[in-house]
Order: C-alpha cells, then sequence, then structure tokens
C-alpha cells in the first residue's frame, strides 16, 4: 500500500473512533435504544424527569401552605476562579399544611441545588443546598434558583452574588 492510501484509512479510522466516543459518552446510544427498542433500562435523565413529574403532581394535589426564608439572597464575596462554593438557603414551612418542594432550577449549568424531596411539616424548617462552581466565570456573577412547591407562591427565586477573580 501506499502511503497515500495508508494516511486515508487511518484518518477514517481516527475520525471512526471519535465519532463512537462522542455517541457513548453523551448517551445517545443507551436513550437511542431504550426509546426505540424498550432495551435495557432507562437512562439516569429519564429516572429523573419521571420523579419530578410525579413530585409536580404531588404538589398539584397537596393543600396551599406558606414558605418564609430566612433570606432569599447571599453574598459569596470574592472568590478565587475555580473553586466551588455552597451557601445553604434556609426557609421555615410557616402554614398550616405539609411543605413540598417539587423542584430548584438554576439559571445556569455552574450552579447546582440540592433540596429535600420529602414533605416539610407546619412549623419545621428545611433547607436548599446551593452550590457554584467558578470555574470560567471570571468577574461579578449574580445567579438565582427558582424554587416550585405548593406555597402560596408557588415559584420563589433565591439569589445569590459572586466576585470571581
Amino acid at each position: 500500500m501506499n502511503t497515500q492510501v495508508k494516511t486515508i484509512l487511518l484518518t477514517i479510522l481516527s475520525l471512526s473512533l471519535l465519532t463512537i466516543a462522542l455517541v457513548e459518552l453523551s448517551g445517545i446510544s443507551t436513550r437511542a435504544l431504550f426509546n426505540k427498542y424498550n432495551i435495557g433500562s432507562p437512562p439516569p435523565h429519564a429516572t429523573e424527569q419521571q420523579e419530578r413529574s410525579e413530585r409536580e403532581q404531588r404538589v398539584k394535589e397537596m393543600p396551599k401552605t406558606e414558605i418564609s426564608f430566612y433570606e432569599e439572597h447571599f453574598n459569596f464575596g470574592i472568590v478565587k476562579e475555580g473553586d466551588k462554593v455552597r451557601h445553604t438557603f434556609k426557609f421555615k414551612n410557616t402554614g398550616k399544611y405539609p411543605l413540598l418542594i417539587s423542584d430548584a432550577m438554576a439559571s445556569c449549568g455552574c450552579t447546582v441545588p440540592s433540596f429535600s424531596r420529602e414533605p416539610i411539616g407546619p412549623g419545621q424548617d428545611g433547607e436548599i443546598l446551593v452550590e457554584f462552581n467558578s470555574r470560567g466565570r471570571k468577574g461579578k456573577n449574580h445567579k438565582s434558583v427558582m424554587i416550585f412547591s405548593n406555597a402560596t407562591r408557588e415559584k420563589i427565586a433565591i439569589s445569590f452574588d459572586a466576585e470571581v477573580q
């Protein structure tokens, strides 16, 4: 074989391997097989969506209650670029019925909220942990997280600021 044919074959092989790696890393193959042929188990993403949908339905069926955050905004101050910082937003169920959070959605992929999936009884406290990844976020940052629940204020935004250097 001459050098030109070897180069072409090697290029095709490399591109094929790269394509396969990208498909596997993205999870497309697993989702596609499950969705089309019902092979294997659903990917984790589908399970999370189903769980979220079930919580949303429960929240719609629950009586309205009241939620009071001790603070709805936090300032991290100056943060070193690349650091992950966390803050816990505490709240109280000030209503007469159990409070259930159906979802917490961040305004950016650099922010990850975590919350209890269990109902919070009247008079009890709860918390939402928010983690901010400052990697690639130099400068002033203002991020928010939208909280969905069975409170009379169904959507409440909590937020934070960080100066990334």
